[in-house]
C-alpha cells in the first residue's frame, strides 16, 4: 500500500533522506534503467530450471460448467480452484484505484477509472480470476495526479457488497481516525461481509494533508509510535471484553465493543497490515502487525528487510505471527521487448512537476527517521513515477518471466503480492488469465520453497548493481 502507500497511500509511510533534489532523466529512460528492470531472458529460460516449460499460450481459459472462466481446466472461482487452495500458496492482491490519476505519476494515457461502477467491475473480475485481496487507498487531499479521492472504508464496504470472496484491506490514517470509531466501523463491516474486511494502518507522509484538517504533524518516530498505539487499541477493543489502555495518544477505560468482529479459523480478528522501511516501522511490524508491507527493492534489500523484521519479532515472541506483503507494478506483454517499451513510455512521459513534488513530500516525511533509511531513501526519479517503487519489483516481461520472479519472491518469504497496472480495464483479467495459472503450476511442481535454488535460477535480476557494473 499506503502501506503509507505511495502518493496515493503507500504500504507505508514515506521516509526520505535529506538529499539533493531528485533529477528527472534527460531522455526517456529505457537506455539503462528500463532495460535493467527486466533484462533476464537467458537466466530465466525454463531450460535452466529443470522443469517443463509452461507457456502462457497453453493456458486453457474455456468456460467451466457453471459458466465461470476455467483456468487450466479448473473452475476459476476461488472456492473450487484446487490449485489456488494450497495453504502455502502466494496470494495476490491489487491496488484499488479509488483515487483519480491511475497508479503512475505519468501523462501516459491510462485505461483505469476511479468511479464506483468501474471498481465494482474490477473487483468482480479480480475475484473471478484468482485475486484474494484488494487494497483501498487513503487520501484526504488532491495532489500528484490524484485530484479526486473516495474515502476507503465506505468504498471498501461497497466493493464487499458486490463480491463474494474477495477480501478488502481498508486504509486507516491515525490522527483523522480515532481507534474507537475505526474499531466499530470495521467490526460492523466484518459482520456484513462475513469476515472479508482487513485494515492497513498508515502513518502518514503528506504534511499538508494533516495541517489542512487541523491535525498535528508529528515527527517521524512519533507518527509511528501513534500508529503502534492505534493498532494495539484495535486489537484490544476487538478481543477483550473490557478494554483499558493508557497510552500517550489514546486512553480507554473498561470499553466494551459489541458486536465484536467474527472469530474465524484463520484469524481471530480482521487482519492488520502496516508498512514502512525505517526502524520505527520495522518495530511496529515486529510488535503489533499481522502483515508487513514492503516496497520494491533489490535481492539483498529484500533479504535484509525480511530477516531484520523476523529477528525483531523473534525477540517479541512473534516470529511466526508476522507475514510479508510486497508491492509490484506489473507490465505483462507477449515479449520482454514490448514490456520494456511500455515501461520506457511510462517513465518518459512522467509528470515531472508532480513527481518532484512527491519526492519533496516523502523526503520531508522521513527526514527525522532515526536511521535516515525510509521507504524511498534509495529511489531515483524514474522509480518514484510509481508510488511504491513498483518498478523495482521487476514484474515486467513475459508472463513466464513474471511467474518465475514471483516464485523467487515467495521463496524469500513474501506471502502476498500487491499488484498495480497501467490499464485496469484489461490487465487485471490478463494477469489472472496469463500469470496466476503459471505461478500455480510452478507451485504444484514444488517451486518457491527453496530460496537458494530460486536465487540461482532468477536472483540475478534482483541483485543490486553499482555504477560501472556490466549490465550487458
Amino acid at each position: 500500500m499506503s502501506a503509507d502507500q505511495g502518493a496515493q497511500s503507500a504500504p507505508n509511510e514515506s521516509e526520505q533522506q535529506g538529499q539533493a533534489t531528485i533529477q528527472p532523466p534527460t531522455q526517456p529512460p529505457i537506455s539503462q534503467n528500463a532495460a535493467d528492470s527486466v533484462n533476464l531472458t537467458s537466466r530465466e529460460s525454463v531450460s535452466q530450471t529443470g522443469h517443463a516449460s509452461i507457456s502462457h499460450t497453453d493456458v486453457d481459459t474455456t468456460k467451466a460448467p457453471n459458466g465461470h472462466d476455467a483456468v487450466n481446466g479448473i473452475d476459476g472461482q476461488t472456492d473450487d480452484n484446487k490449485l489456488s487452495q494450497t495453504p502455502d500458496r502466494i496470494k495476490f492482491a491489487y491496488w484499488v484505484p479509488n483515487v483519480s490519476g491511475g497508479l503512475v505519476i505519468s501523462k501516459i494515457p491510462q485505461r483505469t477509472n476511479w468511479d464506483l461502477d468501474s471498481n465494482i467491475t474490477y473487483a468482480q473480475t479480480a475475484e473471478r480470476v484468482g485475486f484474494e485481496y484488494a487494497l483501498s487507498q487513503i487520501r484526504f487531499m488532491a495532489g500528484y495526479g490524484a485530484e479526486n479521492q473516495h474515502e476507503p472504508v465506505s468504498f471498501s464496504q461497497a466493493l464487499l457488497q458486490a463480491t463474494k470472496s474477495l477480501k478488502l484491506i481498508a486504509a486507516l490514517l491515525p490522527g483523522p481516525w480515532n481507534p474507537a470509531v475505526a474499531a466499530k466501523q470495521i467490526a460492523s463491516i466484518d459482520h456484513y461481509s462475513k469476515g472479508r474486511i482487513a485494515v492497513n494502518v498508515v502513518s502518514g507522509w503528506f504534511k499538508a494533508e494533516f495541517t489542512a484538517i487541523g491535525q498535528w504533524w508529528l515527527d517521524h518516530a512519533e507518527r509511528y509510535r501513534r500508529s503502534r498505539e492505534f493498532i494495539a487499541c484495535l486489537k484490544g477493543i476487538w478481543t477483550e471484553e473490557k478494554f483499558t489502555y493508557r497510552g500517550d495518544f489514546y486512553q480507554f477505560h473498561d470499553y466494551t465493543l459489541k458486536p465484536k468482529p467474527l472469530v474465524l479459523a484463520d484469524r481471530p480478528y480482521p487482519e492488520i497490515f502496516q508498512g514502512g522501511n525505517s526502524i520505527d516501522a520495522r518495530e511496529n511490524a515486529a510488535t503489533v502487525s499481522d502483515y508487513y508491507f514492503m516496497n520494491g527493492n533489490t535481492l539483498e534489500g529484500f533479504q535484509e528487510q525480511i530477516a531484520d523484521v523476523k529477528e525483531r519479532a523473534r525477540r517479541e515472541g512473534r516470529e511466526n505471527n508476522v507475514k510479508f506483503a510486497l508491492n509490484g507494478f506489473v507490465i505483462a506483454r507477449p515479449t520482454e521487448e514490448e514490456a520494456i517499451r511500455v515501461l520506457e513510455e511510462i517513465q518518459g512521459k512522467a509528470n515531472v512537476e508532480a513527481v518532484q513534488a512527491f519526492a519533496d513530500q516523502v523526503r520531508n516525511a522521513g527526514a527525522s527517521a532515526s536511521n535516515k533509511k525510509g521507504m524511498w531513501a534509495d529511489s531515483k526519479f524514474e522509480d518514484l513515477v510509481q508510488y511504491n517503487d513498483g518498478f523495482k519489483t521487476k514484474l515486467i516481461g513475459t508472463p513466464q518471466q513474471i511467474a518465475e520472479r514471483i516464485i523467487l519472491l515467495k521463496s524469500l518469504g513474501v506471502s502476498i503480492l500487491l499488484t498495480a497496472f497501467l490499464h485496469y480495464d484489461e490487465e487485471l483479467e490478463t494477469f489472472g488469465r496469463d500469470v496466476i495459472p503459471l505461478v500455480r503450476e510452478l507451485e504444484a511442481q514444488g517451486r518457491g520453497r527453496d530460496a537458494e535454488h530460486e536465487i540461482k535460477l532468477t536472483g540475478d535480476v534482483y541483485r543490486s548493481r553499482k555504477a560501472g557494473d556490466d549490465k550487458s
